[in-house]
């Protein structure tokens, strides 16, 4: 009875003893618990019997962090709506700015080469931009997406995030992250609508991708991740593995550099090398269906919030943030263009709020999550009246045929945002400043106008990167199978001499 007695109170004991531990101290992520020591010399048998197996289940588990089921649902949705940005939103908003003629040509256009970039970018395009080399391009770790899921042992690879112990699946990011590149690409082909050949934008794609979006996104965008700074003294180590223009300190959140400087410059170089279109400035070329292009661009505008919050990388505040700035920068850039359009043309018009629309999301990318509201405010209204005589007044001072205004709206309004993203994002303008100790997690911001000179080295290799490499791959197509489609066939309409059908029939 004694030993029963001893039995019970030591249960007991060790009952309040986790009880009490529970009440005073705080959930911490990995959850540990500490068992009372029993010395095995002078305990009770009874009472060893039952505390030893308590000790054992109560001995510290290092448990390896997880994704969480909230972020990887988030970055699911947001890889979709991203994709949903391509097809249809930008190949019905480009569709709608041709002639009835050429509908079909710009479908087929946006639609193939998003299917191309994606299945390069799976077999290598991943790899080199997102995977340790040097400052200007990756490795050849993840060809084919060899280890990110091994089918052995039913076991995914984790990637960074931009917090410490909090990782996603790298399967998901690759996704997320190919709708980026697919996307960009088409993006350029706004500039030669109506008479490029088909198969020039095919072999364009595949060379200019190769040399110009990988490392642009590599150098832009590849770090080693929070967790690979473990200590003070590894810092400058890791900082040296990441991309140029990130071991910079420039800022892009969501690809004002990667994508829209990127691809407006490239669309720029190929409008000079292809030429203007048949009849450009004698004969009236005007978009066949404005309520097209608006249903294009009001999806473009749905797709972006997967675009800019999705590249928090989790369903965070930074993610909430980067989603309230570009539904306001946005709305901001509708009515600055309009008023403008009004005061200078007499009339506001559907175009020109679309264009608006475009010009806002694209000049709120690279500074999404990385400044406050009072920012979006700025750069929502001041892209507007920009990007509109970047259309207007610059497009004629450029005597290039930009068949869709991508200079004119997507350079533009990129380096316009890239530029303001570094005087934005200072605390004292509303901004959220940027991690400078990424070891200690420790938010800093020097001046703006040291961030501005930063954000302008960004913008100035990308767009000289850009440049050449556009050259080199349009010089390349037009070799092997030339740029432009035949007079006649300009005349005709690229829908059914290049593809044979038509999107419409009376």
């Amino acid at each position: 009875m004694k030993k029963l007695l001893t039995v019970l109170l030591a249960a007991c004991a060790i009952n309040a003893g986790s009880l009490a531990w529970a009440e005073d101290a705080p959930a911490p992520a990995t959850v540990t618990t500490t068992a009372p020591v029993v010395d095995a010399a002078t305990a009770d048998p009874a009472v060893a019997a039952i505390a030893a197996p308590v000790a054992a289940e109560a001995a510290p588990v290092a448990a390896a962090p997880v994704p969480n089921k909230g972020d990887t649902a988030w970055m699911l949705m947001s890889t979709a709506l991203v994709l949903l940005m391509s097809i249809p939103a930008l190949a019905l908003f480009y569709g709608g700015l041709v002639r009835t003629k050429n509908m079909l040509s710009v479908l087929m256009q946006v639609f193939v080469v998003f299917s191309l970039i994606t299945v390069l970018w799976c077999v290598y395009g991943y790899s080199l931009a997102f995977t340790e080399g040097n400052a200007f391009i990756g490795g050849f770790d993840r060809l084919f997406l060899k280890g990110v899921f091994d089918a052995s042992t039913g076991t995914f690879a984790l990637g960074a995030t931009f917090s410490k112990a909090t990782p996603m699946y790298e399967i998901v990011f690759v996704a997320f992250q190919a709708t980026f590149a697919a996307i960009t690409l088409c993006l350029i082909f706004g500039s030669l609508v109506e008479r490029v050949k088909f198969s020039a934008i095919l072999i364009f794609s595949v060379i200019w991708f190769t040399i110009s979006y990988i490392p642009v996104a590599h150098m832009v965008w590849y770090w080693m991740g929070p967790d690979a700074y473990t200590a003070a003294n590894v810092v400058d180590a890791m900082n040296a593995k990441a991309g140029l223009i990130w071991q910079w300190g420039a800022l892009d959140f969501a690809g004002g550099t990667v994508v829209h400087i990127n691809a407006g410059v490239a669309g720029l170089v190929g409008a000079y090398m292809l030429g203007k279109r048949v009849g450009f400035g004698k004969e009236a070329m005007s978009p066949h269906s404005l309520t097209m292009t608006m249903i294009g661009a009001s999806m473009l505008w749905f797709g972006w919030f997967g675009f800019n919050a999705g590249s928090a990388l989790e369903a965070n505040g930074s993610a909430a943030l980067a989603f309230m700035n570009t539904f306001l920068a946005a709305a901001c850039a509708v009515l600055s263009w309009v008023f403008t359009e009004w005061l200078i043309k007499g009339k506001p018009s559907m175009l020109g709020a679309a264009s608006g629309a475009v010009a806002g999301l694209v000049a709120i990318t690279p500074a999404a999550g990385n400044v406050g509201i009072p920012g979006a405010f700025a750069i929502g209204f001041l892209v507007g009246p920009l990007c509109f005589w970047g259309v207007t007044g610059l497009k004629k001072l450029l005597k290039a045929d930009d068949a869709l205004d991508v200079f004119g709206v997507h350079a533009l309004g990129g380096i316009f945002g890239a530029l303001m993203t570094g005087v934005f994002n200072a605390p004292s303008l509303g901004g959220v400043g940027f991690y400078n100790n990424w070891f200690e997690m420790q938010a800093g911001y020097g001046s703006i106008l040291s961030q501005l000179i930063i954000q302008a080295k960004g913008v100035g290799l990308t767009v000289v990167w850009t440049t050449v490499a556009a050259f080199i791959a349009f010089k390349i197509a037009d070799l092997i199978v030339g740029l432009r489609v035949s007079e006649d066939e300009e005349r005709e309409g690229l829908d059914i001499t290049s593809h044979g059908e038509a999107a419409y029939h009376n």
